[in-house]
């Protein structure tokens, strides 16, 4: 299963993208149409019309956006402040801030980053990794 660290931004309730956001670990299905993030499902929301979205949570509705983070912290358009740092993905997106490449992107090739770093792999079931630190479900 690939896993990334992702810029996530929640985006249902706030006014104009100045919603909560994060940096950390997400999980995603063999298909890349279901990530897994802080214990929810978000399902890639293409072709539904949601406005300045790319993901739903398929249990509460709530709309998010999912990238990449850039390396010049311009991750959010007009939130008051920059996105929190997970504590498990502070490291490797340390590293990135100062020019590495983010685990499982070296040469634009998209492994299995996170799961494989650690000695592990992902479920057969197609969820979310079960053991990842930092993981609240």
């Amino acid at each position: 299963m690939p896993c990334r660290i992702m810029f996530v931004h929640l985006k249902t309730g706030y006014d104009t993208d100045r919603g909560p956001s994060w940096i950390g670990w997400v999980d995603f299905s063999k298909t890349w149409k279901t990530a897994y993030f802080q214990g929810r499902t978000l399902r890639r929301a293409t072709g539904f019309g949601l406005f300045d979205a790319n993901f739903y949570d398929v249990e509460t509705d709530e709309e998010f956006w999912l990238s990449g983070p850039k390396r010049d912290r311009s991750d959010t358009r007009y939130g008051p402040e920059g996105p929190a740092v997970e504590d498990d993905a502070a490291d490797a997106y340390r590293a990135f801030l100062h020019g590495a490449p983010l685990p499982g992107r070296k040469n634009g090739r998209y492994g299995t980053g996170h799961l494989a770093a650690h000695g592990r792999s992902a479920p057969s079931d197609g969820g979310p990794a079960p053991d990842r630190p930092g993981r609240s479900d």
